[in-house]
């Protein structure tokens, strides 16, 4: 199979879980995190999931999914362990333009999942197209060590001097930019010194600031 690594906005995004365990929850759970609208098909739930049906953060539908379920929504995940559904599934996704994701099932998935590592902003997507999770979870793990907390101040600070930058109609190439995310920077941030780390930055790009 052919994977094109992508991140896609998904606030506001129609989705729906077919399945009520452990992995619908953990889905659900990424899905509400990044602002998606999420309707769960599944005669039983987790408690978590009751929860957030009764707060309404989600849309349950107490009952097996049938053919039709797909109709109006993005993407669908499915998590059942139910080899019929999720060929079922995958079938009314093709016929109606819905990328589908089925929980461990590559050959029933239009997309996969990959082992997510978060600082802030910063998203490390590790993968091996499918053939084992487990090899994912364990590089994930590894750069875990190596991509300490001071990598969210890194991006929130170089985004902050990139707008200024763009305001002052400064555009730095990627060689520049490259140059100035030294170790100074990093030891800055990891001092705690963010005002002088963003300044150093601001420096090394060209800009004088004041003292």
């Amino acid at each position: 199979m052919g994977y094109y690594p992508i991140f896609l906005n998904m606030t506001g995004r129609r989705c729906v879980v077919i399945g009520g365990g452990g992995v619908a929850e953990r889905k659900v759970e990424a899905l509400l995190e990044v602002g998606a609208s999420v309707r769960v098909l599944s005669p039983r739930l987790t408690q978590r999931l009751k929860g957030w049906a009764k707060e309404g953060k989600i849309r349950h539908e107490a009952r097996e999914y049938c053919f039709g379920d797909l109709l109006g929504y993005e993407l669908a995940f499915v998590a059942t362990d139910d080899g019929t559904v999720n060929d079922a599934v995958a079938q009314e996704g093709r016929v109606r333009g819905v990328w589908v994701n089925a929980a461990d099932d590559p050959a029933h998935c239009d997309f996969i999942l990959p082992s997510i590592l978060q600082r802030g902003e910063l998203i490390v997507a590790i993968s091996t197209g499918g053939a084992s999770p487990a090899v994912s979870r364990a590089v994930r793990e590894e750069l875990e060590a190596y991509f300490s907390e001071d990598y969210a101040a890194l991006v929130q600070i170089a985004s902050e001097v990139r707008r200024e930058l763009k305001q002052k109609s400064i555009h730095p190439n990627t060689q520049a930019w490259h140059k100035a995310l030294d170790g100074d920077l990093h030891r800055l941030i990891s001092e705690g010194k963010r005002e002088e780390a963003r300044n150093h930055l601001l420096k090394r790009l060209g800009v004088e600031t004041c003292r």
